[in-house]
């Protein structure tokens, strides 16, 4: 099984790795051991690199920010968030977001306009999930506001352990509201087919790489692309099962699955 997975894979012409951020190179303010390195590794191969990301807890800058501390050389540019695609989204739609995310990414939706809201914008903001902020969501998605989620997760992996996504807090709206939410994060393909766009690749020329077997792997595998699951960050144990097709790889970290690449693909 796993030796036709692989011949498969070396038939294609691989042009780009997309990358997860949050459990796969760094948990929090901690990199995965040997991520850096293999990073740079992975930049003196022929492929061109991306990193997609789910996070809301802070805006695009905080997280360089956060990644150059922790010795990532990652500029700005090189990252597609949800929250990217989220504000897209609004501005495509003309609307104005009560906006349920962190106070640290309020930033990524600078100059919009957001007074007299008709829509709900949700990612995960621990700090503004209470009864008054959700009851207030809950009354704009019942006089017919969109809502528009962030993405769904169901759990992260924090330095204390797993916590609560947005998934859950999304999920509950839509069972109070009867309403069902746009989501524009991963798993959505159109998330993975818009930052592949900007780096000029077809889903068969790439692969993804994550921790998280249904959002980051079987997301991408779903538009086709290839996608390893890294046993990182959220991981759990039989998470590879969970999707259908099954991950082309599953490996130890960030490292094995560079390795992985450098060896048996390009």
């Amino acid at each position: 099984m796993f030796s036709k997975i692989s011949i498969m894979a070396t038939r294609r012409a691989l042009k780009a790795v997309l990358i997860d951020l949050s459990g796969t190179l760094h948990v929090e303010d901690t990199a995965v051991p040997g991520a850096q390195e293999a990073l740079k590794r992975l930049r003196q191969s022929s492929v061109a690199v991306k990193f997609v990301t789910n996070t809301t807890k802070e805006c695009k800058r905080n997280l360089v920010e956060r990644l150059h501390s922790l010795n990532f050389d990652i500029q700005e540019q090189e990252i597609f968030t949800s929250l990217t695609a989220a504000r897209s989204l609004v501005e495509q739609r003309q609307l104005r977001p009560l906006l349920l995310v962190e106070d640290s990414a309020l930033e990524d939706f600078s100059g919009m306009e957001t007074s007299e809201p008709n829509a709900v914008v949700i990612g995960l903001a621990p700090d503004h999930f209470n009864y008054q902020t959700l009851n207030k969501a809950f009354r704009l998605l019942l006089d017919g506001a969109p809502l528009i989620a962030i993405h769904k997760a169901r759990y992260y992996k924090r330095k204390d352990g797993l916590a609560l996504g947005p998934g859950p807090f999304v999920t509950a709206l839509e069972y109070a509201t009867d309403c069902q939410a746009t989501v524009v994060g991963k798993p959505e393909g159109t998330f993975f087919l818009e930052a592949l766009r900007d780096i000029g690749c077809c889903p068969e020329e790439a692969i993804m790489i994550g921790d998280d077997a249904r959002d980051d792997v079987g997301g991408a595998q779903n538009i086709g692309m290839l996608g390893i699951v890294v046993r990182t960050g959220k991981y759990r144990v039989g998470d590879e099962g969970k999707i259908n097709p099954p991950p082309y790889l599953t490996c130890d970290s960030f490292t094995h699955a560079v390795d992985h690449i450098l060896q048996h693909i390009l």
